[in-house]
C-alpha cells in the first residue's frame, strides 16, 4: 500500500492523534452527523413537480 510498512502507519496514526487529539470527538461527530445527514438525503424520495403549468400559453402560442 503505497510503499508503506505496519511501522509507518503507525507512526503516522500516532502523530495525528497527538497533534488533534482535542478535536477529535468533534470532528468524528461532525462526520456521523453528516453521513447520518446524507443517508437521509438519499432515502427521501424526490417530490420535485417539474410539470408546467397548463393555464399559460405556451411561447410559440399567441393568447386570445
Amino acid at each position: 500500500m503505497f510503499g508503506f510498512g505496519l511501522g509507518e502507519l503507525l507512526a503516522v496514526l500516532l502523530i495525528i492523534v497527538v497533534l488533534f487529539n482535542r478535536r477529535l470527538p468533534d470532528l468524528g461527530e461532525s462526520f456521523g452527523s453528516a453521513i447520518r445527514k446524507f443517508r437521509k438525503a438519499v432515502k427521501a424520495s424526490d417530490e420535485i413537480d417539474i410539470t408546467p403549468p397548463t393555464d399559460q400559453p405556451s411561447p410559440g402560442e399567441k393568447k386570445d
